[in-house]
C-alpha cells in the first residue's frame, strides 16, 4: 500500500525523527496513586520539545496554524469531613492520597447532608473520589446492619469500558475495607449464573442506563432488596447525556426515583461532568432534583501544549475538480507511528470505528518498515467490539504493553489510562467539552502533555483552527436535552406504567407533557385506565419499545457469509448508510464487503476483501413544513423555527481511494425511503433580496445550497450536536413558504434541542457560516468550506461565491441575538413536536439527517 500522495518534496513519514527501536516504554501508573511525581515522569521529554521534533522542516511547520500554552497550576488541599469513618480516609491514604482537594471535600460535604451535587471540574481533577468518599463511608456503615446490606449504592457509565474500569478502581481503593464494599458490575456480559449474586449481596453495582431501562427497573422486585436500602445513585460523565440519549436517561432516573419510593428509599445523586456551562441546570434536568454545582477546580495541572494542525492541500482534485487536503486520517497516522517511534505514549481519538481501524492498521504498516517488534504495541480501541476483545484491549492499556492507540469515545470517557504523554484529535470531536476531555487523557499524572486538533477537510474543522479564539477563549456549551419531547416520553410512560401502575400523583414526576400523553396511549391501546391508575395492556415487554440511544429498533447483525460468525452489530437507524449493499467495513483490522443488507431480518452479510477504496453512503431529501412556531424579521427575510416532515433515502454510495479520499465512482442503491417528524429552523429571502445581492436565478439553487451545507458544518460549535445529528435542504422555491429557503433540521424523532439552538444563535452561527467559506483559500469550493461528504446531489450545484454574497446580505438586518421562546434561561431546552391527533409517537428510528 502506497502512501506517498503529497506534493513533490513533501513527503515526510518519519523523516525528522530517530529510527532508534524502542523495546521499553515508561510504566504506566495505576489508579489513586500518590500525587508526588515519579523520576519516571521527570525524564519524559516536555510537551515543546516533542511538538518541535514532530515539526522539523518546512512542509510541517507550516501545518501549524497555532499553539496555546496552558501554564501549570498549583493544587489546593483541604481536610475530609470528620463524618466520613476513619477507616476509609485510612484506605484512601493507603493508596497514596494524603489530602483531598478542595472541591473533593466540598462534594463529600453535600453528600453527607443528603444535597445531591455534580462537581464539573477538567479530567484527572479526582472527580471519581469526591463521590466515592461519600459513597464508601455509607456502604461501610451499611455493611454493620443486621443483614449486612444496610445501604446500597448505584453507579452509572455510558459505556461498559469506563463501568469495568471504576469496578478495577473501587475494588483496589477498598481493598483495606475487607467485605464491608463488594462492588460489581450488572451489565450486559454478566454471566447469568453471576447475576442472582449481583441482585443479592453486591452493595455498589456498576451498571450503564441501557441495562437500568431493560434489566432492572422491569425486574424492580428481583431488586427490592438492594432498592430498598438505596442511599447514593452515581452518574459518571454526565456530560454525554445529550440529546436525544440524555432525553432517555433522564425519564429512565425518573422511573428510577419513582420505585424507589415506592420501597421507602429517597437517593442523594451524585454527577461527574467535565467542565461545562451551567452544571446545576443541566444536572436538575437530568435528575429531576435540585442540584448543587461544584466548579472551581482545586486539583495541579501540568503544562498543557495544545496545537492545532492543518493538512496540507494534494496535488489531487476532488468532485468538480476540487481541491483534496490531505486527510486527517492519514495525517494522524503519520503523526502516531512518529510518538511511537519516538516511545511517547500517545492516543489518537477518532470520530468513527472505521477510522481508528484504519489508523491502526496504516500505523502498524508503517512501523514495520523501522521496527518489527513496534507493530504488536498499537492497536485499535473501538465500541462494538465482542467483550473478551474490549477486555485484553484494556489490560493492555494498563499494563503499559500498547504505546499507541487509536481509539474511538468509547476510551474518551474516563476509563483511567495513566502516563499518557500525547494526545492526537483526529477532527473537531463535536464539542468543546469533547475536546478538553480527550486533551485531558494526556498528562493524568500530573506531567506535562500534549494535545494536536488534526483538522479534516470540514468547513467546521477548517474555521477552528483559523480562528483558535472559538476553541481558546469560549466557555464550555452547556448540555442540552428535552425530556419532554413526547417521542421520548411516551415509551418511558409505557414502561413505567408496566413497572407499576401509574397514578395522578406519579404524573408530575414525568413532566407536564404527561398528561397529554396519557390519552392517545390509551387511544393507542397501549395503556388502560382503571378507577384510580394506568396499567400497561400488552403481552410484550413495555421496556422493548425505545432504544434509549435514540436509534430505535434492533440492531443489525453483521455476519461474515462463509462462516456464520458474528462480527458485530451496527444501529439499526444506521444501517442504510453503514453495511448497505457494496459498503466497505472494517473490524479488528480486517476489511469486510457486504454483500447484502437484510433490512427484515436486521443482518448484514459480508465477506472478507481487501478493496482499495472506502464508501460514503448519499441520500436525497424532502422537507415540508408541519408549524411555524416563532417567526423573526430579518429585514425582508424571514428566520423561522417549527415542526417538519423530513422524507429521507439512502440514493448510492461512492468509492474513494483510500487515504487521499480521491472519488473513484459512485455506485446506486435501492432502498426504502423514511419518514421522520423533527424541529428545524429555516430561513426565507425575497427576489428583492436576490437582486440586492447580485443572485441571479442560473446561480440561486448553488448559492443556497452552498450555504446550507456549510451552516450544517458549524452549527456544532454553537449547539452540542454532531454534524451527523443533524441536515439540510435548500430549495429555490419551497411550496410551503413560496420563497427560496434553507432548513437545518434535528436528525432524530421529535427533534433534540439542537435546530432550537440554531434558532437563537441564528446570528452568530450564520456570520461564522460566511466567514468560514470566504477564509478558505479554495477558487470556487471545496470539502474545506462547502462540499458534503453525505451530499445526495452530487455537491451540485453549489456558488462559492453567491454563498458568501448571500449570506453578507441576509446578516446585515440581523437584529441583535434573539429573545428566548419563555423555555427557561438556557436556549435549547425546549419541547418536541406534538404526534399526529389521535397517534401516540412511535419509538421508531427515522431517517439518517441529509446533507
Amino acid at each position: 500500500m502506497a502512501f506517498n500522495h503529497l506534493p513533490v518534496g513533501a513527503h515526510d513519514a518519519l523523516g525528522p525523527l530517530s529510527r532508534t527501536p524502542v523495546t521499553h516504554s515508561l510504566p504506566m501508573s495505576h489508579s489513586h496513586r500518590s500525587r508526588r511525581p515519579t523520576a519516571a515522569a521527570d525524564t519524559r521529554p516536555s510537551p515543546d520539545t516533542v511538538l518541535d521534533r514532530l515539526s522539523r522542516g518546512p512542509a510541517r511547520a507550516a501545518r501549524i496554524t497555532h499553539t496555546e500554552h496552558l501554564p501549570p497550576r498549583e493544587g489546593r488541599h483541604a481536610v475530609w469531613p470528620d463524618r466520613i469513618r476513619t477507616d476509609v480516609v485510612a484506605a484512601i491514604q493507603a493508596a497514596g492520597i494524603e489530602h483531598p482537594w478542595e472541591h473533593q471535600a466540598r462534594a463529600a460535604e453535600h453528600a453527607l447532608d443528603g444535597e445531591s451535587v455534580i462537581v464539573a471540574t477538567g479530567t484527572a481533577s479526582g472527580k471519581s473520589l469526591a463521590y466515592l468518599a461519600p459513597v464508601l463511608s455509607a456502604l461501610a456503615d451499611g455493611a454493620e446492619a443486621p443483614n449486612g446490606r444496610g445501604a446500597t449504592a448505584l453507579y452509572l457509565a455510558p459505556t461498559k469500558a469506563l463501568a469495568a474500569d471504576q469496578r478495577r478502581a473501587v475494588r483496589e481503593l477498598a481493598g483495606p475495607l475487607g467485605n464491608a464494599v463488594r462492588p460489581a458490575v450488572y451489565d450486559g456480559d454478566t454471566p447469568v449464573e453471576e447475576r442472582e449474586w449481583v441482585r443479592q449481596y453486591a452493595n455498589y453495582v456498576l451498571t450503564n442506563p441501557d441495562m437500568l431501562h431493560r434489566g432492572i427497573l422491569p425486574a424492580h422486585p428481583r431488586w427490592s432488596s438492594f432498592l430498598r436500602a438505596l442511599r447514593y445513585v452515581v452518574i459518571d460523565e454526565s456530560h454525554t447525556y445529550r440529546g436525544v440519549f440524555g432525553s432517555h436517561v433522564a425519564q429512565v432516573l425518573r422511573r428510577l426515583r419513582r420505585l424507589c419510593a415506592r420501597y421507602g428509599s429517597d437517593p442523594v445523586f451524585l454527577l461527574a461532568s467535565a467542565t461545562a456551562t451551567r452544571p446545576a441546570a443541566s444536572a436538575s434536568l437530568l435528575t429531576g432534583l435540585p442540584v448543587t454545582e461544584i466548579t472551581d477546580d482545586a486539583s495541579p495541572r501540568g503544562e498543557v501544549v495544545f496545537a492545532l494542525w492543518e493538512p496540507p492541500l494534494t496535488d489531487l482534485k476532488g468532485e468538480k475538480g476540487a481541491p483534496v487536503r490531505r486527510t486527517a486520517t492519514a495525517e494522524t497516522a503519520d503523526l502516531l507511528t512518529d510518538l511511537v517511534v519516538q516511545g511517547v505514549r500517545t492516543v489518537a481519538f477518532v470520530r468513527s470505528r472505521r477510522g481508528a481501524e484504519l489508523i491502526a492498521l496504516i500505523t502498524q504498516e508503517r512501523l514495520a518498515a523501522v521496527d518489527r517488534s513496534l507493530p504488536p504495541r498499537v492497536a485499535a480501541y473501538r465500541g462494538g467490539y465482542l467483550p473478551e476483545e474490549r477486555r485484553a484491549l484494556e489490560r493492555a492499556l494498563h499494563s503499559g504493553e500498547l504505546l499507541g492507540l487509536a481509539a474511538t469515545t468509547a476510551l474518551e470517557l474516563g476509563v483511567d489510562v495513566s502516563g499518557l504523554d500525547a494526545v492526537l484529535i483526529t477532527g473537531y470531536p463535536g464539542t468543546r467539552a469533547s475536546l478538553w476531555q480527550q486533551a485531558g487523557r494526556a498528562g493524568r499524572s500530573g506531567q506535562g502533555a500534549l494535545a494536536i486538533l488534526i483538522a479534516r477537510d470540514d468547513p467546521l474543522d477548517t474555521y477552528l483552527v483559523h480562528h483558535p479564539e472559538a476553541l481558546f477563549q469560549q466557555p464550555v456549551e452547556a448540555t442540552v436535552l428535552d425530556p419532554d419531547n413526547p417521542y421520548v416520553l411516551a415509551p418511558h410512560l409505557c414502561a413505567a406504567a408496566a413497572e407499576l401502575p401509574l397514578t395522578e400523583p406519579d404524573l408530575d414526576l414525568f413532566g407536564p407533557a404527561a398528561r397529554d400523553l396519557l390519552p392517545q396511549l390509551e387511544a393507542a391501546k397501549l395503556l388502560r385506565h382503571r378507577v384510580t391508575a394506568w396499567h400497561w395492556t400488552r403481552r410484550e415487554r413495555a421496556s422493548d419499545l425505545t432504544d434509549i440511544r435514540g436509534d430505535g429498533g434492533r440492531p443489525v447483525q453483521i455476519v461474515e457469509a462463509a462462516t456464520g460468525r458474528l462480527l458485530g452489530t451496527v444501529d439499526e437507524a444506521a444501517a442504510h448508510t453503514a453495511v448497505h449493499d457494496g459498503a466497505v467495513h472494517l473490524h479488528q483490522g480486517r476489511t469486510y464487503l457486504v454483500r447484502h443488507l437484510d433490512l427484515e431480518d436486521s443482518v448484514a452479510l459480508v465477506e472478507e476483501a481487501s478493496p482499495p477504496f472506502s464508501t460514503t453512503a448519499r441520500d436525497i431529501t424532502s422537507i415540508s413544513v408541519l408549524e411555524t412556531e416563532t417567526e423573526i424579521p430579518w429585514g425582508a427575510a424571514r428566520l423561522c423555527f417549527g415542526s417538519v416532515e423530513v422524507t429521507n433515502q439512502v440514493v448510492s454510495y461512492l468509492r474513494r481511494k483510500l487515504i487521499t479520499g480521491e472519488v473513484l465512482g459512485e455506485a446506486k442503491l435501492d432502498l426504502p425511503p423514511r419518514t421522520l417528524r423533527t424541529r428545524a429552523v429555516w430561513w426565507t429571502v425575497t427576489e428583492d433580496q436576490l437582486d440586492e445581492a447580485r443572485i441571479n436565478p442560473e446561480i440561486l439553487g448553488g448559492a443556497l445550497h452552498a450555504a446550507e451545507h456549510a451552516s450544517i458544518g458549524l452549527l456544532p460549535l454553537f449547539a452540542t450536536c454532531d454534524r451527523w445529528d443533524i441536515g439540510g435542504v435548500s430549495v429555490p422555491l419551497h411550496p410551503d413558504t413560496l420563497l427560496p429557503t434553507v432548513f437545518v433540521y434535528d436528525g432524530h424523532p421529535g427533534g433534540a434541542g439542537f435546530a432550537e439552538r440554531a434558532f437563537h444563535t441564528a446570528r452568530a452561527w450564520l456570520t461564522a457560516t460566511r466567514d468560514a467559506i470566504a477564509a478558505c483559500e479554495c477558487e470556487a469550493g471545496c470539502p474545506s468550506c462547502i462540499q458534503s461528504p453525505k451530499c445526495g446531489n452530487g455537491n451540485d450545484p453549489l456558488h462559492k461565491r453567491g454563498a458568501i454574497r448571500l449570506l453578507t446580505h441576509l446578516l446585515s438586518a440581523a437584529p441583535e441575538p434573539v429573545p428566548d421562546l419563555g423555555l427557561g434561561p438556557e436556549p435549547g431546552l425546549g419541547v418536541g413536536p406534538g404526534p399526529e391527533p389521535g397517534r401516540a409517537p412511535g419509538p421508531g428510528p427515522g431517517p439518517a439527517p441529509a446533507s
